[in-house]
């Protein structure tokens, strides 16, 4: 079996590249991975966490019959956030299953792709001469993890939240107060 390379120009944080003409007579390419504290680190900061911890993504990559490689796997993470209300850390856990399909080229892309309401082949990406599964391990969790993570409890302390309300809630009368000073100048 292959090694996997710990490098890549495009993924300086957690690569572990598969070379896939390594991979060319098996039937299986099983894989279990985890960051060292310094790619843990780097994850973290690329995601804008705090800290990543107890990240592990393991599965196997299995060949399709169109030349293609298809993945399923299984991803594990403890991210700490802050929360967007309290400045606190938020810890969330995460624990998913991850699929990906490979599948050759044949033709370019188009400049523009347009899916419909029944595609559903977000998993499905173009075959290259490798895969990197640290890459794909850092996509998931940036999908997984929330976007503002919010500490159970959490909440605008109620003076902030009116003088918020007060400032972007719609004045209905100064359109017509301003529209009235307008008429009352022009007589």
């Amino acid at each position: 079996m292959p090694e996997l390379v710990n490098h890549s120009p495009s993924n300086p944080e957690f690569a572990r590249v598969v070379e896939l003409n390594r991979l060319r007579d098996a039937s299986e390419f099983a894989f279990d991975v985890t960051p060292t504290e310094t790619e843990a680190e780097a994850v973290a900061r690329l995601l804008g966490a705090r800290s990543i911890r107890k990240m592990r993504f393991s599965g196997a990559l299995t060949p399709l019959p169109a030349a293609g490689w298809r993945l399923e796997a299984k991803l594990g993470a403890t991210a700490v956030q802050t929360c967007v209300v309290s400045l606190d850390p938020v810890t969330t856990r995460v624990d998913q299953l991850v699929t990906r399909t490979w599948l050759p080229q044949s033709e370019p892309l188009p400049a523009e792709i347009v899916l419909g309401p029944g595609d559903d082949d977000d998993e499905i990406e173009p075959l290259g001469s490798s895969i990197d599964l640290g890459l794909v391990a850092i996509e998931a969790l940036a999908l997984a993890l929330p976007d503002y993570p919010r500490k159970p409890g959490a909440a605008i302390p109620p003076d902030l939240q009116s003088e918020a309300e007060e400032d972007e809630r719609p004045k209905p009368f100064a359109a017509l107060a301003a529209l009235k000073e307008r008429l009352d100048g022009g007589k």
